[in-house]
């Protein structure tokens, strides 16, 4: 038995100074180690020696496993250490080379387009002012002389929160209300960008989330050519010298009298499409003399002021400069139309 348990050690030392990497070492510790070795059978087995040689027996295994055990530890290390050392050599980084660039985002298209309404107005002696999101009623329809069932207001679809009275405003002509009360009783010049919510049906010209620009200038003795003239000189800017513009008679509780800004449509030529509904002149803005009921509810006298407002969607303008024929383009995060803008 004594004998066995040397050549069990000799043959697993030599067997291990073979072994390449780590599966092989564990594969090796399975053989000699493992429950079902040569070397635990003889351990188990040591009860059934007679009584004279057990003390040699089991004192010489635990010898040949602790020593077995000490080895392939050693190799063990040996083994990670190559290991570690080849892969550091694999993904080893050359400090001296340049460093790779980052790649740049893009400014989205609808940034861009409000970007350059802002250069526009700025131009034209007006400041941005924000408003909220999240409108009272009060604001959003009341003081713009829609009173509740007050039929105009069925022209927005609108989002309600559980909150009485608290919605997400269909338009940005709150902010109209807003802004004539920080600023009454001086003149005002301003356009109102941001966020309106309107429960409707998605479509290539219509979305339910979407931004507008509102412009609002109150002061003495400032009529209907004001506004033709701001609006006309915005479509030159916007969309060049040889574009058409039309005033179309409209309607809008906050405005009297109200009319619709078209261009003529870009996409098509004025040969007729489905952005424009065939019609060869597509909407960039509702605009009109402000109403004498909202003026006063801005803090102002309507016999000495007098002003004009307007409301345009920059994804509609955009669609017009850049010849883009469906508004859901703007939103559905598809990079091969962002990335080209």
């Amino acid at each position: 038995m004594l004998k066995q348990l040397d050549e069990i050690q000799e043959q697993a030392l030599a067997a291990l100074e073979g072994v390449p990497d780590l599966s092989e070492l564990d594969a090796w510790r399975i053989r000699y180690l493992g429950k079902k070795s040569a070397l635990n059978q003889i351990l188990r087995d040591v009860g059934r020696l007679p009584r004279e040689e057990r003390p040699a027996v089991g004192r010489r295994g635990n010898e040949v496993k602790l020593a077995l055990e000490a080895a392939y530890q050693a190799r063990k290390q040996t083994l990670e250490q190559g290991e570690l050392a080849a892969l550091l050599e694999k993904d080893r980084i050359d400090v001296t080379l340049p460093g790779r660039p980052v790649p740049l985002g893009r400014i989205h298209i609808t940034t861009k387009t409000l970007r350059q309404i802002y250069a526009i107005f700025a131009q034209m002696g007006f400041q941005v002012y924000t408003a909220r999101d999240v409108e009272l009623d009060l604001y959003n329809f009341e003081l713009l002389n829609m009173p509740p069932g007050h039929p105009a207001r069925d022209m927005w679809d609108t989002f309600y929160t559980t909150r009485e009275g608290v919605l997400l405003r269909t338009h940005t002509s709150p902010g109209q209300i807003r802004a004539m009360r920080d600023y009454c009783p001086e003149p005002i010049r301003v356009i109102l960008p941001g966020k309106c919510y309107r429960y409707e049906q998605v479509t290539a010209r219509s979305e339910f989330m979407f931004y507008q620009v509102e412009g609002l200038a109150v002061g003495k003795r400032i009529t209907m050519t004001d506004l033709k003239g701001v609006m006309a000189e915005f479509v030159r800017q916007m969309f060049g010298a040889d574009r058409q513009m039309r005033f179309r008679a409209s309607y809008f509780p906050f405005t009297e009298p109200s009319v619709e800004v078209d261009v003529d449509c870009i996409i098509c030529q004025g040969a007729g499409c489905r952005v424009c509904k065939h019609t060869g002149w597509l909407e960039i803005a509702g605009a009109g003399m402000v109403h004498p009921l909202v003026l006063q509810n801005g803090g102002y006298d309507p016999t000495i002021y007098s002003g004009f407002a307007f409301g345009m969607g920059p994804e509609r303008i955009a669609m017009l400069k850049y010849g883009i024929d469906d508004i859901r383009y703007f939103y559905s995060n598809d990079l091969r139309f962002l990335e080209q803008f």
